[in-house]
């Protein structure tokens, strides 16, 4: 087997396991608990530990928003010559796709397409898609390098894909970018919870254009941060919301098993947790129990947290999603799916997770995302479609598989599976 190693003195992962799960820190419930590891030890989950989030930079700071923002409009006045500083980078979406590039030889296998602020308004000059203070949004800064971030929906003028392409770029469906990513590769891991989070914010615009009051138009505010009401009777402030999501893994203690379900839209042969959204008006442990009755008709006890994820590649009405996971054990035994959630669930033990873990072939999944980013970026003279997408299937010779890396489930399953969760006098819970 192989293992990966974390080194907290560099921001890579030395390559030593196949299977993967998360650290995560000793949880307060009403004792401590301890999540032991195997595998990768990863620093964050895919999406989230965004490099140009780590800090909220004041009004008054020479980058933040507002103050980019009244830098962005002097640009495009054209009171100022061509060269600015701060760098002001522009990365384009198309459909909730970021636009991507491919790496040759390096790291990551794949890049963002960031685009200077004059090379955009240059893109943009006989296009349909005006460049405006309005139409970008902040996303952040760097300011040791005097960056500062934007993205800009270009969904409205398809003229733009087929010159983007001839620089070698394509619109990139996230999640392929997601399932190509390499977990070891620190910068690949902060570029992509970079285009998480600009999808999040762009799919929010764009279910954002009324009030949900009057119904008067919205105008972006704060550097798009925020929308606002442009009936004067109303303004209401409008901010970008956070759809909870628990998503838990359901333990047998007794018997030494867990519980794994099945969607009708899941690839085939792939089993993953429980999962379903927060009603009003309740906690999130009573949201994993009523989901875990609900869909399966098993009764949950106790309820422990794990961890959570940033998750903006859920259905655009719900483009900020957090995935908040837990363990979750059983009082009842007796399975009754509800056919119209699930298509399946089953009770499994220790070692049917464990094969299933090992055999599902994560690296090959990844490399087969990579080569099909590079083929979609070079491929455009060969007048290949540039948002044409694909499913990459892993596992082929099991008889089922669980979601990557990439995915919370798989470290709530392989923390189980690999070793169990300790309580810090070292007891099993």
């Amino acid at each position: 087997m192989v293992l990966f190693l974390y080194s907290s003195q560099t921001p890579t992962l030395l390559l030593l396991a196949k299977t993967v799960s998360l650290r995560t820190p000793a949880v307060i419930r009403p004792r401590s608990v301890l999540l032991s590891t195997m595998s990768i030890n990863l620093r964050f989950h895919a999406f989230a530990g965004n490099p140009i989030r780590a800090k909220t930079a004041k009004p008054t700071d020479r980058f933040s928003p507002n103050s980019a923002l009244e830098s962005i409009k002097t640009y495009l006045l054209g009171n100022i010559h061509d060269r600015i500083s701060p760098n002001f980078k522009v990365l384009p979406f198309r459909k909730g796709r970021p636009l991507a590039g491919s790496t040759d030889d390096s790291s990551p296998n794949w890049h963002l397409g960031w685009l200077s602020l004059a090379e955009c308004r240059d893109l943009l000059a006989d296009s349909e898609v005006k460049l405006s203070e309005e139409s970008l949004v902040y996303l952040g800064s760097r300011s040791e390098e005097e960056e500062v971030y934007w993205a800009i929906d270009l969904s409205d003028d398809a003229k733009l894909v087929e010159e983007l392409g001839t620089r070698f770029f394509c619109f990139v469906e996230l999640r392929t970018l997601m399932v190509a990513t390499d977990w070891a590769d620190a910068r690949a891991m902060g570029e992509l919870a970079v285009a998480g989070h600009a999808r999040a914010l762009l799919e929010w615009h764009g279910s954002s254009r009324f009030c949900g009051s009057c119904g008067g138009k919205t105008i972006p505010k704060e550097a798009g941060r925020r929308m606002q009401c442009s009936n004067e009777l109303c303004k209401k402030r409008i901010y970008p919301r956070v759809d909870p999501v628990v998503i838990m893994l359901v333990i047998d203690r007794e018997n030494d098993r867990a519980l794994l379900s099945r969607q009708s839209r899941f690839v085939p042969r792939m089993w993953s947790c429980l999962a379903g959204f927060m009603e009003p008006g309740e906690s999130l442990e009573e949201a994993v129990r009523r989901e875990t009755w609900e869909e399966t008709g098993i009764e949950v006890g106790e309820v422990v947290y794990h961890s959570s994820q940033p998750w903006p590649v859920g259905p655009s009405s719900m483009p900020c999603q957090l995935m908040v996971g837990f363990f979750a054990y059983a009082k009842s035994l007796d399975i009754n799916v509800d056919k119209e959630e699930l298509e399946d669930a089953q009770w499994l033990n220790r070692g049917d997770v464990k094969k299933a873990l090992l055999v599902t072939e994560y690296k090959k999944a990844q490399r087969t995302a990579v080569s099909k980013v590079d083929e979609m970026c070079k491929g455009v003279k060969k007048g290949q479609s540039l948002s044409s997408d694909f499913n990459v299937e892993s596992g082929e010779l099991a008889s089922m598989f669980i979601p990557g890396p990439f995915a919370i489930a798989h470290h709530l399953i392989s923390t189980w599976a690999h070793e169990g969760i300790s309580t810090g006098s070292g007891t099993k819970l």
